[in-house]
């Protein structure tokens, strides 16, 4: 049974973790496991490894709540954490036995980008083979996380700058294989949120 929704904020649960709150914490746990887990699946081989990785995600974080800075935000901190436990698993993990990539699970909308063209699934798949993983990690966080620049620099370990130049030129090279007949300025697709300005 889900527990109670608190209204408080993530700075105000996390504050009340700081002293000492289990329940506080969980309800911290109860928002973001479903976006944690999203996140993971997109970056292990399977369910269970993303099950695995949220949990670890969570305990890390857990153990972690003293350090945290309540003025900054709780979901870049979170995410990266669990971006460095994909990262832990990934290295852990025995080569696959085939280079076929997994199949992608669509959990969250992916947003603009991607809605444009044809099935929202089969375009993340494309993302993942043609992006590196720093671009792709750069476009998940931004359409399926909604996170800004500087959320996804925080999670990354990049400068905003970096982040800027990530997603342009991943922008332009899924542009590029989705319209492989259009010039370079016209294959990059078009969106409403100008992340370049920010």
């Amino acid at each position: 049974m889900a527990p109670e929704l608190s209204t408080d904020s993530d700075a105000e649960l996390a504050r009340q973790t700081q002293a000492g709150s289990a329940i506080a914490f969980e309800q911290l746990v109860y928002r973001y496991e479903h976006r944690v887990h999203a996140f993971a699946r997109q970056f292990c081989r399977n369910a269970t490894d993303a099950r695995e990785v949220t949990q670890d995600t969570f305990v890390k974080a857990s153990q972690s709540m003293a350090q945290f800075d309540a003025r900054r935000e709780f979901a870049p901190w979170l995410f990266t954490i669990a971006r460095r436990k994909c990262i832990d698993r990934h290295r852990a993990a025995p080569p696959p036995l085939d280079s076929t990539l997994p199949e992608m699970v669509d959990e969250n909308h992916p947003g603009e980008l991607l809605a444009r063209r044809e099935d929202q699934q089969q375009l993340w798949q494309l993302a993942r083979r043609c992006l590196t993983e720093n671009q792709y990690q750069a476009l998940w966080l931004w359409y399926a996380e909604d996170m800004n620049v500087t959320q996804i620099a925080q999670v990354l370990g990049k400068t905003t700058v970096h982040i800027k130049v990530l997603m342009f030129r991943a922008r332009q090279n899924l542009g590029s294989r989705l319209n492989p007949s259009n010039t370079p300025a016209d294959a990059v697709p078009n969106t409403s949120t100008n992340y370049l300005a920010q």
